[in-house]
């Protein structure tokens, strides 16, 4: 068997508005329909001898990572994630859920690496190439994926190679480099794709090579963190203390060009890093100027142009090679050409201390989402989406009273030392400084108009005293 892990690292800045701090790149809805991490999910399931799937992502991920994989995993097939307390590079993720696959499934389990974030238009071709890197990593070799080029690009790197066999890699290449790599007829270079294939046991023999520190730490970090199993379903915590222990280092340097072991396999799959606005404009099917959009948008006398919209209807007239992002917070309009720009716009905004990098006005929780439907200096108001079963921390405000209005489903209600049922058109009111919990004891979704008012409405006046989700123990966790 084949057992994948699925990398959910990067922030997706070039893909602001759509991507934000805590909501990055992976949960992008790509069609309208379902998001990169679903789709990497559907991809690694797909492979004919796929055992259990390995996620590795931030611990403020953790519940919306299960949530998108729970909404499509129809035939229960296992999965784990592995939530890492803060970030250490690639080396680290990958390298703790080789150890802990190899302490589930065995030793010679075969490993598939796959950034989370990448997608592949040609499934057939994809299986084909997964099969021949399989064969070589039975031999004992750490394989990767080339990807024949369609066109100079500088923002990958290359490996030149000569068949299976890989000569160098090579850091991503200004345009003329790029050029001549490839229009190369003598020499092949391929894109470095990130994907890799090995045996766990052929990892573990490379780690004590060359980054030996690296093998030791991880099983240290991996002995003192903590498991969590279900019948289809596991969840690693992996310990904060040791994990920071482990050096922070790209599996690509430690690794991959140190080792006698490379092997790559040349492939033509259809695959995409889809890293910015034009290279997102390049998914879909274009009209006869070369235009796309979503959500019946109008473009008259234009060419080459994307629009991307979420609420508001857009019209383009007479421009060219633009690409017009819209969310009810935030509207982008660019040159495709100047696509890479993207990320200074949200360093600007997180320089200044502005909410738009950081938070879309529709928020995700453990339990449902809250939107943010209008917002002045004294008042707020929100609509609360919470799942059936959800359940609200028991929590408490400083500074903002709550007026909670029931408008779809059935809520389960604590307001101080009141227990209440409330149904479609019934309100409770929260003052300042009552302890309240709100709950789906219901099968279909609750939806409430919550109306706060008070001089400090920040997301970090809560104090949380339970939680069935483990917040109460970093009452200030936004991400949760």
């Amino acid at each position: 068997m084949i057992y994948p892990i699925i990398l959910c690292g990067g922030a997706g800045s070039r893909l602001w508005p759509a991507s934000r701090e805590m909501h990055p790149k992976p949960f992008i809805r790509v069609d309208n329909k379902e998001n990169f991490l679903q789709k990497t999910f559907r991809r690694a399931t797909s492979l004919p001898n796929a055992g259990e799937v390995s996620f590795v992502t931030s611990k403020n991920f953790f519940f919306e990572t299960k949530n998108c994989i729970t909404e499509i995993n129809d035939t229960n097939h296992p999965f784990s994630i592995l939530s890492e307390p803060c970030g250490r590079d690639t080396l680290a993720a990958i390298a703790i859920a080789v150890a802990h696959i190899s302490a589930k499934h065995g030793e010679n389990a075969t490993i598939l690496v796959m950034p989370s974030d990448h997608l592949i238009e040609n499934p057939d071709a994809y299986i084909q190439a997964v099969q021949e890197a399989s064969a070589l990593a039975g031999d004992g070799r750490i394989v990767t994926f080339g990807i024949t080029p369609t066109s100079p690009e500088t923002g990958y790197g290359y490996i030149e190679s000569d068949g299976n066999k890989v000569l160098r890699f090579i850091e991503k290449p200004n345009y003329e480099k790029a050029v001549e790599f490839t229009q190369a007829a003598q020499k092949q270079f391929l894109w470095n794709s990130g994907m890799f294939c090995f045996l766990a046991t052929t990892l573990q023999r490379e780690l004590k090579e060359y980054a030996s520190d690296v093998y030791e730490t991880t099983s240290e970090c991996l002995a003192k963190s903590s498991l969590e199993k279900t019948d289809h379903f596991s969840h690693l915590k992996i310990d904060n203390k040791s994990f920071q222990n482990i050096r922070k280092i790209s599996f690509d340097y430690a690794i991959m060009e140190k080792t006698k072991s490379a092997a790559v396999v040349p492939c033509s799959i259809g695959w995409r890093d889809v890293g910015d606005w034009k290279s997102f404009s390049e998914i879909g099917d274009c009209d006869s100027n070369n235009n796309q959009t979503t959500n019946d948008n109008i473009l008259i006398n234009s060419t080459n142009c994307f629009i991307r919209s979420t609420k508001r209807k857009i019209a383009a007239v007479g421009v060219d090679n633009l690409a017009i992002i819209e969310e009810p917070d935030a509207l982008l309009v660019l040159n495709k050409d100047n696509a890479q720009d993207v990320k200074k716009v949200y360093e600007h905004l997180k320089a200044i201390g502005s909410e738009a990098y950081k938070n879309h006005t529709t928020v995700h929780r453990p339990w449902g989402s809250y939107s943010v439907l209008l917002e002045a200096p004294n008042y707020k108001i929100k609509r609360i989406d919470v799942k059936p079963g959800g359940v609200l921390s028991l929590q408490m405000h400083h500074h903002r009273s709550e007026h909670w209005v029931v408008v779809s489903g059935m809520a389960k209600v604590q307001n101080g030392e009141n227990k209440l049922l409330l149904s479609v058109n019934e309100s409770t009111f929260i003052p300042a400084g009552h302890t309240h919990r709100l709950e789906n004891p219901g099968v279909l979704p609750l939806q409430v108009i919550e109306v706060q008012c008070g001089q400090y409405l920040g997301e970090d006046d809560i104090v949380r005293f339970e939680d069935i989700y483990e917040r109460a123990e970093n009452p200030f966790n936004e991400f949760n």
